[in-house]
């Protein structure tokens, strides 16, 4: 299932980078992503692929939202590079804190019992 899962995703990625770039590099792009996400699928990234999409659909709603139609493409693709990038983040995340046992640090001024 995470195989599919990025394939769809990173493709979709790779489209619009593909379509801001145009010509031929929409094939090159997709093919990237489509490569890239069977790859990171094989491993089990469901984590990253989700982050990869909310970050896409809200960077190009965002986008659409304040400046119009044209920009769609760049705000989809700059919002799943964030999105990536903060997915793989907070997948660490829960990675140290929740699944090897390891205490949250205290917050300064307060005791843990």
């Amino acid at each position: 299932m995470d195989v599919v899962i990025g394939l769809v995703v990173m493709g979709t990625v790779g489209i619009l980078i593909g379509l801001l770039l145009g010509g031929t590099f929409l094939y090159v792009a997709t093919g990237i992503g489509i490569v890239l996400g069977v790859g990171i699928g094989l491993i089990g990234g469901r984590r990253f692929f989700i982050g990869i999409l909310v970050g896409t659909v809200l960077g190009g709603a965002l986008a659409w939202f304040v400046s119009g139609v044209d920009n769609i493409t760049i705000g989809a693709g700059a919002g799943a590079a964030m999105g990536g990038f903060l997915g793989t983040w907070i997948s660490m995340l829960i990675d140290v804190f929740f699944k090897n046992g390891v205490e949250p640090l205290p917050v300064s001024g307060h005791k843990t019992s």
